[in-house]
């Protein structure tokens, strides 16, 4: 049964847009070299004018943050920077409201997903490195860690504030500071953010925010002034950056694709594991590095896990974002639609069976209906290469032997889903899934104490948890290591 629901839209009155943003250098909002538009997926509308950072606006920010760090946050006691992450997760707690509807305007996605998990996580995040702040030479790092200096943070437009928080509150608590690039199509929050900097009293120069594209993101990373750099990405482009930070000596983490296999067997509950395959998938429009785009299904229950699936598909709600019943959002470029688009055409042309979810597509803003494949083989480019999209391939295996070959058969490895009720066969999976993350009995779930990250063309380091401290803290000769 479809129930219908009347129309819930989130006020956007909370929002105060600028009509246009600066650079945010030293503690201040700057202007730069030139602007440019930030629109809204949902509906092409043009939302703010942002700068765009050339060389010598990122030369000043870097500078700002050398400054800064030498001057004060490095011999700052851990106590005294973690009071300020403590209130800049507070401050993040009580504009909560204005940062979710901010982030579904300019990034898509549904407001339930911007204030139920991404702004949450973001304040988590501050909440749990302020306490590690002054808490590092416990850390298992040595009993003196130091921080290493000046970071270069590029981050994505799939979660643009989580993963700013993700970046900047570990850098931070370690004694370091910032320099960050959100992405060219996601602005707004990390440009609200700097205000949040601002209202906490964090001394000028310990964040800085340049906004451009990847040019502006390329001037970053290869500046002579920066001593880490951390990227989440494609794995296109992280490989651009691991080939500049090789000859250069700098401190690199990398966080990049992802073609995750969610595995299913035959005694799992099939109710909970649709649930589990349906946000592993379509959380986010699919623009989650780890989401489980590939279904792998045991053969004896593949008819049933694929019915209960269809049905549930049938029951998400594709529209505005801002409103509160809306399960799927917009895409977030006319760039990232046509890629989508480009690769589940090129699932047909093999042979591939399409199905999408019946569901009326807005007449305006970039869209794509939640969409799953059958008949897909190893092969196929869709099986093979990363959509970040609401698109699902289906695969099938016998054996839990086959079912590991099978997931491990892809250049990436971020992570993976199990499902199953047997404890034993979870530990025997996970010991043998190459993937970062692997999940039992869920999907996408992430805690601010728990280190994420992948291996192989999905990039290597970890963030979160006492793991991803050690990516910011210099130990090098530390005699306690």
């Amino acid at each position: 049964m479809r129930f219908e629901y009347s129309p819930a839209p989130e006020s956007r009155a909370t929002v105060t847009l600028r009509d246009s943003y600066g650079l945010f250098i030293g503690g201040a909002f700057v202007p730069g070299s030139s602007v440019f538009k930030t629109i809204s997926p949902a509906s092409e509308e043009v939302l703010a004018e942002v700068t765009h950072a050339g060389p010598e606006d990122v030369d000043r920010a870097v500078a700002s943050a050398r400054q800064a760090y030498e001057r004060t946050w490095s011999a700052m006691p851990g106590r005294e920077r973690g009071k300020y992450l403590f209130r800049i997760a507070r401050l993040i707690q009580e504009r909560s409201r204005e940062l979710a509807v901010l982030e579904t305007m300019d990034n898509g996605k549904p407001i339930r997903e911007s204030r139920d998990i991404d702004v949450p996580l973001a304040a988590a995040h501050f909440f749990y490195h302020a306490g590690w702040a002054d808490k590092l030479g416990y850390a298992g790092f040595g009993s003196s860690p130091r921080p290493l200096g000046v970071v270069g943070q590029v981050i994505p437009w799939n979660f643009p504030l989580l993963m700013l928080a993700w970046k900047v509150a570990p850098a931070l608590a370690c004694g370091n500071t910032v320099v960050l690039k959100p992405a060219e199509t996601t602005p707004l929050t990390a440009l609200l953010f700097a205000e949040i900097c601002q209202q906490a009293d964090l001394p000028p120069g310990v964040v800085n925010i340049v906004t451009g594209d990847g040019a502006t993101g390329q001037a970053l990373v290869a500046h002579p002034g920066i001593d880490k750099v951390a990227f989440t990405g494609s794995t296109e482009v992280g490989k651009e950056i691991a080939r500049a930070c090789a000859v250069s000596g700098k401190r690199l983490t990398l966080e990049l694709g992802g073609k995750a296999a969610n595995v299913v067997f035959d005694d799992a509950p099939v109710d909970q594991a649709v649930e589990g395959i349906v946000n592993g998938i379509f959380f986010n429009q699919g623009h989650v590095c780890c989401a489980g785009s590939r279904l792998l299904v045991q053969e004896s229950v593949y008819d049933e896990v694929l019915a209960a699936l269809r049905r549930r598909m049938g029951t998400l709600r594709l529209g505005d974002p801002l409103d509160k019943n809306t399960d799927v959002g917009a895409i977030n470029s006319r760039a990232q639609l046509d890629k989508i688009s480009e690769l589940v055409s090129s699932g047909e042309a093999e042979g591939a069976s399409r199905w999408s979810a019946p569901c009326p597509l807005p007449d305006r803003g970039f869209w794509f209906a939640p969409t799953v494949f059958t008949e897909v083989s190893q092969a196929h480019r869709i099986a093979r290469e990363e959509i970040f999209g609401p698109v699902l391939s289906v695969l099938t295996f016998r054996t839990p032997a086959e079912a590991v070959e099978k997931a491990n058969n892809t250049p990436y490895g971020l992570s993976a889903g199990v499902w199953t009720e047997k404890g034993s066969l979870i530990l025997w999976m996970a010991s043998r899934l190459r993937a970062g993350v692997v999940w039992a009995n869920t999907f996408n779930r992430f805690d601010p104490s728990s280190p994420f990250g992948g291996y192989k063309e999905s990039g290597f380091g970890r963030e979160g948890g006492r793991h991803g401290l050690e990516a910011y803290l210099d130990v090098t000769g530390n005699a306690d290591v």
